[in-house]
This record gives structure tokens, C-alpha cells and sequence, in this order.
């Protein structure tokens, strides 16, 4: 592979910032220095340039195999290079849920092949497949997905047996959807009672409550307090979940994580009466004292990452009444985008933003040479013009979808290059996709 020499980038990594020159050589990270002399075969001048970590995604939904009409391996993860986005690490509900190995190698298959970001595929757990997930190997697959609420096919666990078997003996970190469906089920039958088929957008929050998210966190907290289970909850979604957690301990050391996910830490439910079903999630965006709670919690290191959820369906699905509409939504662009926005708010600094999109996401899953701008780890790194204006357009946005909940909005910040794994992947609208990303690896 080639050299690239970055030249007086303004380097933000592990609590600092400072100018440096950054040399790459076969896909690594060979030296950081005031200044480098070598000679590369390419030389990138950085300066007034940011350079970052590149964002890894822990939570997306890409649709391949199966629902490829939404969304692909390959045209989701161009958008996330754009985005900032190096590596992802993408769910199980595609069509067939990924509930056997062969499934799983599959998908891995296909992102060798299609993939420009590096990549990882979480290994579904059903009711019925304790075998199977028994099967994974901790070394090379970034975790067990666990629904316990409502999910695409076969994938809802709610057998409490279940549950405490793959609690009991999973051999790597298990992700949860915490969601109780006997109380999403209870408040649908009161509202339909109430409403018939002419209930809202804005009763979303109402229908998958706090309550619901709140219990099936609680309880997911306490299978993994019981059991000693590496747990990592997604998408926290409430204040009530912040205070279950613990800021206390190192994140080397916890055994209970969370993550935040950027549409709750955006949106709030003021934004139903203009975006509708374009931000219909599970779980739902909620209030804005949630909103709040769930940035405090990130920043004072009760909630350990940042990710997106990214999970485009067409715009004809989005458009249909409530009640026939799916969740979710495509994110992987523009996250990135909207923490530095935040940054530019005074919300969350540079140095908490690779924290938490890099860093912590490396540190939390044991990921191999990845996350952190050291000499020695491969070089999966952004570069960000924080003051050159940006408007989200239908010309610009690359999701398969076509649309993004965040159209029209200017973002201060440009991402003006991304690195895969030494491969400048991404340069000012421009891809590379001569080399594909690599499979994370984990030392486990």
C-alpha cells in the first residue's frame, strides 16, 4: 500500500488537541510529529484542518440480504465514509434474520466484496437458536443481538428462560433493544381503543413509553448483575434509564454499558408536527427534558457512546398512516455532522466527540488497533473543515432511501476526507472505492 503524509493537521485525540503531521504507511498509523520530513508517495496539506478518529458506528441497519430495495451494503456504507463514519457494526433483523452462522458468514461475504467502510455483523438471538449463538466467536464477530421488544421476523425474546440462558452463557458482549412489549401492547390497545386507526405521529412516545423502556432496561441490568454479562443497552431514549447506569467504574472495567443514539440527542417530540414519520423511531424520540438527560448522562460517563441506528426505509413507506409506517430512520451521513453542530452549539466539545464515537467504542468492544490516533493502529481517520458551511439537499444526500430527516438544515462543519484503514476513501465529494474496508477484529 502507498504512504500518505498528512501535513499540520490539528490533531484531536484522547482529551487533546494539537498541530502535527501524521504519516501512514501500509494501512497504519507509522508516525505522529510537529513535524515529518519523509518523503510519501501522497501529501495532504491539513492545515486549519481538523483530524479526528473516524466515527465507528455500533449500531446500524444496512438491509442486505433481503431488503435491498431500502438500502445496501455498498451505497450505506459510501454515505457513512462521507459521514465520517470508518467502521459499522450492522444488526441481524435483514431477510433471513441472521440466526445461523452461515447467515452471519454470509453477510461477511458480502461486505468483503461491497463494503468502503471496515465492518462487523452482530449474530441474532431468537427464541430458538441458543445453539447457534453458542457458536460465535468473540475474536471476530463484534457481539449477540438480543430484541427484547419488538423487531423485524423472528426475532423477539421474550421467553424468560431464554433470556437467562443466553444471560447465563453468552461468551461476548451481548446488545440489547430494551423495550417491554407487554407494555407497548397495553398502551396500543388504549389508544386504539380510544382513537381506532386515527392515532398520530405525537402518540408514538406515548405508545412506546418511558415505562416500556425503563423495564426491559431494568431488567436486562439486572439478568447482567445476576450473571456477570459483558451487556451493552442501545439506544437509551429516556432520563428515567440514565440513573441505572454507572459512571464510576473505568469503561476497560464495566460490565454493563450504554449507548446514546444522535435522534435522541437532536430531536425531541416538538419535532413531530414538522418531520411526522420521518423521525417515527424505536424506541421513540421523546421529550426534551429526556433529550437533556440523555446528553448529561453521555457527558458525565453514565452512557458510554454515541451511534446512529441508521435504518433507512423508502420514503412510500414513511409516508403511510402511523400505524403502517416503520420505524427508523438513515443517519450514518449526517451524524457526525450534527455532534459537531453540537460542538458549535457549546453542547459537547471536539475531544468529548471522539470520545465517545471512537475511543469508547474501541475501548467497549475490545477492538483490535482501531479508534485512537496512536503510531501502530490503523489509520481510520477524518478530516474536518469545522467552518464550511454545509445544506442537507436531495442533490447531496447519498442514502439508497433518498431522503434524510436532517434535509435543509446547514450544517457549520464540512468532513472533507476520510481514511479506511490507510485507504483515502473519501476526498470532498469524491470516492475511492479501488479497495474495500477490512473486517474488525477483537481481542478477546
Amino acid at each position: 500500500m502507498k504512504t500518505i503524509l498528512i501535513k499540520g493537521a490539528t490533531l484531536v485525540n484522547e482529551g487533546k488537541t494539537f498541530v502535527a503531521d501524521v504519516y501512514i504507511k501500509d494501512g497504519l498509523i507509522d508516525e505522529i510529529s510537529p513535524v515529518i520530513g519523509r518523503h510519501a508517495d501522497q501529501e495532504i496539506n491539513a492545515e486549519g484542518l481538523h483530524l479526528l478518529p473516524g466515527m465507528i458506528d455500533d449500531q446500524v441497519h444496512f438491509r442486505e440480504p433481503g431488503l435491498t430495495h431500502k438500502a445496501d451494503i455498498f451505497t450505506e456504507s459510501m454515505a457513512a465514509v462521507a459521514g465520517g463514519i470508518t467502521s459499522f457494526m450492522e444488526m441481524p433483523n435483514t431477510v433471513p434474520n441472521t440466526l445461523t452462522q452461515e447467515l452471519l458468514a454470509d453477510k461477511y461475504a458480502i461486505a468483503s466484496e461491497m463494503s468502503l467502510a471496515n465492518y462487523s455483523f452482530f449474530m441474532g438471538a431468537s427464541n430458538n437458536n441458543i445453539e447457534e449463538v453458542l457458536k460465535t466467536d468473540p475474536a471476530n464477530v463484534c457481539g449477540i443481538k438480543v430484541f427484547m421488544g419488538s423487531s423485524t421476523g423472528n426475532m423477539l425474546v421474550d421467553n424468560e428462560q431464554v433470556l437467562e440462558n443466553i444471560f447465563s452463557q453468552a461468551p461476548m458482549l451481548v446488545a440489547t433493544h430494551c423495550e417491554d412489549e407487554l407494555t407497548i401492547q397495553r398502551n396500543m390497545a388504549a389508544f386504539k381503543e380510544r382513537y381506532g386507526e386515527n392515532i398520530t405521529i405525537d402518540m408514538h412516545p406515548l405508545i412506546r413509553s418511558a415505562e416500556a423502556c425503563y423495564t426491559s432496561s431494568s431488567l436486562a441490568v439486572s439478568l447482567a448483575k445476576k450473571y456477570n454479562t459483558r451487556l451493552h443497552i442501545l439506544h437509551i431514549s429516556t432520563a428515567m434509564e440514565v440513573g441505572i447506569f454507572d459512571n464510576t467504574i473505568p469503561l476497560k472495567d464495566k460490565r454493563i454499558t450504554a449507548e446514546a443514539c444522535v435522534h435522541h440527542l437532536w430531536f425531541d417530540d416538538r419535532d413531530y408536527a414538522e418531520k411526522g414519520n420521518l423521525i417515527k423511531w424505536n424506541p421513540a424520540v421523546k421529550t426534551e427534558a429526556d433529550k437533556d438527560a440523555i446528553l448529561k448522562g453521555v457527558l458525565d460517563g453514565y452512557i458510554d457512546i454515541i451511534a446512529t441506528d441508521h435504518a433507512p426505509h423508502t420514503i412510500e413507506e414513511k409516508a403511510l398512516p402511523y400505524l403502517q409506517a416503520p420505524s427508523g430512520g438513515p443517519l450514518v451521513q449526517h451524524a457526525l455532522s450534527a455532534l459537531l453542530e453540537m460542538y458549535h452549539q457549546g453542547k459537547i466539545t471536539l475531544e468529548q466527540i471522539a470520545e465517545k464515537t471512537a475511543h469508547n467504542v474501541a475501548t467497549c468492544f475490545q477492538i483490535d488497533r482501531r479508534g485512537f490516533i496512536r503510531e501502530g493502529y490503523w489509520a481510520d481517520l477524518v478530516l474536518v473543515a469545522l467552518n464550511d458551511p454545509v445544506k442537507v439537499t436531495k442533490a447531496n444526500i447519498l442514502y439508497k432511501c433518498g431522503w434524510s430527516p436532517f434535509e435543509g438544515q446547514t450544517f457549520t462543519s464540512d468532513i472533507t476526507h476520510t481514511f479506511i484503514s490507510g485507504n483515502l476513501a473519501y476526498q470532498k465529494g469524491k470516492f475511492m472505492t479501488n479497495e474495500t474496508g477490512r473486517r474488525l477484529a477483537f481481542n478477546r
